[in-house]
């Protein structure tokens, strides 16, 4: 049985740790705040650009834009998946390295190589540590330093020029999508090469009028269009991932803190007892001595 010492030294370590995760769930909930503002108003502008997209794909014919021509044996795919520099956030990582895993297992027999370009510090070390083939001349850590949509433009012009290099066939983002605080749902996106389908629907009731005149052609809109959309994907998915993670280490630390409760107060429950149980061993003595001098 631990001694109180021992016991009061564990108590003292438990509340000092309750401090920190406490601090860490106030920061999170702070920058969530912030987070999902940035995400609530990307969402529309992702809409728009597809809808815009889809309105001048009427009029003219998309398949001839290089980033719509799919190969015909797709042999090399792309995986981008977009993890947090740092742990303590619950299973967001958790969530999409498993992805990643099964992504390799499931699309394995589909092409003949696979390569990773993980963003983030614990996609990086996961890819490392399971020998995962990934891009060597991609700087990713310097790309995920810089601010959000900086980092989506560079990151969109790296993919692309890729994809029209014919370095990789297929390109895809995996990332986490916010929901709420206790919710993030995992996507994986085809990003490259862009599909019809993905611009079909969604503009149907707001499609341009067929006498509008295009200056420049459509073909040049078009063509101007599609990289600042596949940059919003990019910037999407980034800010998407940055809330789900503020989301997930918040409710992370606050579990973590109702737990440090409930251990401080069995820790306290604990050292009462033992304790009461030196005081009542040192009563038995004080009292079995005094018998004995009156002997």
């Amino acid at each position: 049985m631990p001694s109180l010492k021992d016991i009061r030294n564990r108590v003292r370590s438990v509340k000092n740790t309750q401090k920190i995760t406490k601090a860490m769930k106030l920061v999170a909930a702070a920058k969530l705040r912030h987070a999902t503002n940035a995400v609530v108003q990307a969402r529309p502008y992702a809409r728009v650009m597809r809808e815009m997209i889809a309105s001048v794909a009427q009029a003219t014919d998309p398949e001839k834009n290089p980033l719509f021509q799919a190969a015909e044996l797709p042999r090399t795919a792309l995986l981008v998946p977009i993890t947090s520099d740092r742990g303590l956030c619950g299973g967001f990582n958790a969530q999409i390295l498993r992805q990643t895993t099964a992504f390799l297992a499931d699309q394995a027999a589909g092409y003949e190589k696979i390569v990773v370009a993980p963003i983030g510090r614990k996609g990086t070390a996961f890819a490392r540590r399971n020998a995962l083939p990934a891009l060597d001349d991609l700087d990713l850590d310097a790309i995920r330093a810089t601010k959000h949509a900086a980092t989506a433009k560079v990151l969109a012009e790296t993919l692309v020029k890729r994809f029209l290099e014919t370095d990789v066939d297929v390109v895809f983002l995996a990332y986490n999508r916010f929901i709420s605080a206790l919710t993030q749902e995992v996507v994986l996106l085809q990003l490259l090469p862009l599909s019809r389908d993905a611009f079909g629907g969604d503009a149907a009731g707001d499609a341009l009028p067929r006498d509008v005149i295009f200056e420049p052609g459509e073909a040049e809109l078009l063509q101007a269009l599609l990289p600042k959309y596949i940059e919003s994907q990019v910037l999407s998915a980034l800010l998407e991932s940055e809330a789900s993670e503020l989301g997930a280490r918040m409710t992370a630390m606050d579990n973590a803190t109702k737990n440090a409760s409930d251990l401080i107060e069995r820790l306290t429950l604990q050292m009462n007892r033992a304790r009461q149980a030196m005081i009542t061993t040192e009563l038995m003595e004080i009292t079995s001595g005094a018998e004995a001098l009156k002997g």
